[in-house]
């Protein structure tokens, strides 16, 4: 039984063949691949056929694994510096771990995807990254047209697969969703139309799509050991608050430090906060002055100062109870996520913890980061957010493609976990009043700036 494409017979019979239409179709699919994985990620493609998509991925290291002799040999002649292994994937053994799998339109074409999913996860760690793309059944007959007119080579395609079929297939495999995406509405080289198509009018009718991408990985296991932590407390204007962070502030894991970063306040912020600092010396604080400007600075500079292994963000007004912040950390070190974002509109709120128009504000902006990021995110201005030093030494890392745009430091971080593909979970919290100052939020001016933010985002993440 050949899992890994059962078209092989089909194309040592001499029906196979490269057309233009196929070529143009790979050049797109690959653009889009190429967004989604690292330059310098390891790449395994399980029915890699003759290494036409592997060819175009620009990345470190590649390898391909097909059934078919024939064509494993045109893939070594086609990408000479990648490794290729001629083997049926019901009896592939790994050799060694990728960053990335791809399985691309193979499930369309395998007997038993399960199986081929399944002996994909032996090539993964937990930080490996399985990308799947299907074809959508609406465009069956499109497909057997192109096929008739020659635009399409002409392949037996064994499975018509739903959303909700690669989903089911992936979980029972052993892999966790992370997203999905549908893409490509021109599948064909044509100047503007192509474009116009599939970058501007693709994000806007996904069910039209021709391509379903499907990103997962492996369903993780909690740590063998506690993982040490660093809450860092961006604090402006907060002076009555902060005895008050780090009596209520709980110890988790191995070890937890505070880090406080004081904004330019105008009360004795920076007084009490050097005066808590001497009050407690059995906790782990660390204190600092930023030089920039704004909670996003605050909590890089915070980040900086930072050892433990989880990195949390506690807004210093306390409207978040620290005593929450558990759930964050067993979320992430259980490994229940790569991302936990704080919510605030899944439990009733204290009655003036949040006025009408911000509640309004902030299921609009859900609903928005939602689509924009693919995985949903129902309260993206809970000031909470907490994820593994490794995630945003990554995130800092390649920061360059949004750029420095995000004065709440919030989006910053969204956007970055989403460039890298991280399981973002959302942790239900009870929204407080404050007990002492007013807020820093501007609500109109801050909501412009948020919606020229979601609309930047939508150009790096969606229209693209």
């Amino acid at each position: 039984m050949n899992l890994a494409t059962d078209s092989i017979s089909f194309h040592e019979a001499g029906a196979y063949r490269e057309t233009d239409g196929g070529n143009s179709y790979r050049r797109i699919l690959a653009y889009y691949l190429n967004l989604i994985i690292p330059s310098t990620a390891s790449v395994l493609e399980i029915g890699c056929g003759a290494g036409q998509l592997l060819s175009l991925l620009k990345c470190r290291e590649k390898a391909g694994v097909d059934a078919s002799a024939r064509q494993i040999e045109k893939a070594g002649a086609r990408c000479p510096d990648a490794h290729f292994v001629v083997a049926d994937a019901a009896e592939l053994q790994a050799w060694k771990t990728y960053d990335v799998i791809v399985v691309s339109d193979t499930l369309n074409h395998c007997t038993d995807a399960q199986r081929l999913l399944e002996v994909a996860g032996s090539f993964a760690r937990p930080d490996t990254r399985l990308v799947i793309t299907c074809f959508n059944t609406l465009w069956r007959p499109v497909l057997k047209l192109a096929s008739l007119i020659g635009l399409r080579s002409e392949q037996p395609v064994l499975n018509w697969l739903s959303g909700g079929d690669v989903q089911n297939l992936a979980e029972l495999a052993g892999w966790e969703i992370i997203k999905s995406d549908s893409r490509i509405l021109l599948p064909l080289d044509v100047p503007v139309l192509s474009a116009l198509l599939n970058r501007i009018l693709a994000p806007l009718a996904p069910w039209f799509c021709l391509s379903l991408f499907t990103i997962a990985r492996r369903r993780a296991q909690p740590p063998s050991s506690p993982l040490t932590v660093s809450v860092v407390v961006p604090a402006r204007n907060e002076a009555g608050n902060i005895p008050a962070a780090v009596a209520r502030m709980p110890e988790m894991g191995k070890w937890t430090e505070i880090i406080f970063i004081e904004g330019h306040s105008r009360d004795d912020t920076w007084a009490a906060i050097q005066r808590v600092q001497a009050e407690n010396p059995d906790r782990r604080i660390k204190i600092a002055r930023q030089t920039g400007k704004g909670k996003g600075d605050a909590v890089r500079a915070g980040y900086a100062l930072a050892e433990g292994e989880v990195l949390m963000i506690l807004d210093a007004d306390l409207t978040m109870p620290p005593e929450d912040l558990p759930k964050f950390y067993h979320a992430v070190a259980g490994g229940s996520c790569e991302f936990a974002n704080g919510c605030r509109l899944v439990y009733p709120m204290e009655e003036r913890a949040m006025q009408f128009l911000n509640l309004c504000a902030n299921k609009l902006f859900g609903i928005l980061f939602s689509w924009l990021l693919g995985q949903s995110v129902k309260d993206t201005l809970c000031g909470t957010k907490v994820l593994t030093k490794a995630n945003y030494d990554a995130i800092a890392a390649q920061r360059s493609y949004f750029g420095d745009f995000d004065p709440f430091g919030d989006f910053d971080l969204l956007f970055g976990a989403d460039k890298l593909n991280l399981k973002i979970r959302d942790i239900p919290v009870r929204y407080r009043e404050r007990t002492y100052g007013e807020t820093n939020i501007q609500r109109f001016r801050h909501g412009l700036l948020l919606f020229r933010m979601v609309a930047f985002a939508a150009r790096k993440l969606k229209f693209i």
